[in-house]
């Protein structure tokens, strides 16, 4: 206990200095679509609220092939995991989620003063933020993906998938949900047809192994 209040205290300071290396404010636009949409386009009520980088954002058949769940789209394009954490009383906490589906930390390894430990304790202190208001909601994390794009940073990545899942074993209410091995081929190489050029974003391929992973995680309505 005296552990989570830590990191929530250390979640909740403020901005300048220490934390973030790139300001989250230099999302405040995106912030702000996403509330007038919400403004003219009433959001569901307690939906499954999926939040985020853009590979959340860029599913852009979430809402349709999981509409027997009532989902919400919440990714934001570029964020690393402190964004998220910043911005959770703007794209968690009003939507009052039933549940959570997270991916957040692949923004996060092109950092070199990031390694796998960072990722954990930055994960630590979102997971402490969403704790503080909803303390049962049960949370989905989602892995972090090999992206050709990425490949110096697999190890890295693996690393820290590992170490969140570890962490999440001792938690209620979460399940991990690792897609990593799903997208590589019988060499252990990443699937390059599952992404779109950039070689970091999916196509509807990888999408769908997303979707087959996830599905049996949501919560019926």
């Amino acid at each position: 206990m005296r552990k989570s209040l830590f990191l929530l205290c250390f979640a909740l300071l403020p901005i300048t200095g220490y934390l973030w290396a790139q300001s989250p404010l230099r999302f405040q636009n995106d912030i702000r679509t996403i509330q007038e949409f919400d403004k003219m386009y009433a959001p569901p009520v307690h939906p499954i609220l999926f939040v985020g980088s853009s590979s959340i954002r860029k599913w852009d058949d979430l809402e349709r092939n999981f509409s027997s769940y009532v989902v919400l789209n919440r990714g934001v394009g570029g964020a690393v995991t402190n964004d998220i954490t910043y911005f959770a009383n703007n794209i968690i906490f009003p939507y009052e989620p039933r549940q959570i589906v997270i991916y957040v930390g692949e923004n996060d390894l092109p950092d070199q003063s990031v390694n796998a430990d960072t990722l954990l304790q930055r994960f630590k202190i979102l997971y402490a933020t969403i704790r503080s208001k909803l303390p049962e909601t049960p949370i989905v994390y989602i892995s972090m993906k090999p992206s050709p794009s990425r490949e110096a940073f697999f190890e890295k990545g693996k690393q820290a998938n590992a170490l969140i899942k570890d962490y999440l074993a001792s938690e209620k209410n979460t399940v991990f949900v690792d897609i990593y091995p799903l997208m590589l081929d019988s060499n252990g190489k990443p699937r390059k047809e599952l992404f779109l050029q950039d070689m970091l974003h999916m196509n509807k391929e990888g999408y769908a192994i997303w979707e087959k992973a996830v599905q049996p995680y949501l919560l019926p309505r």
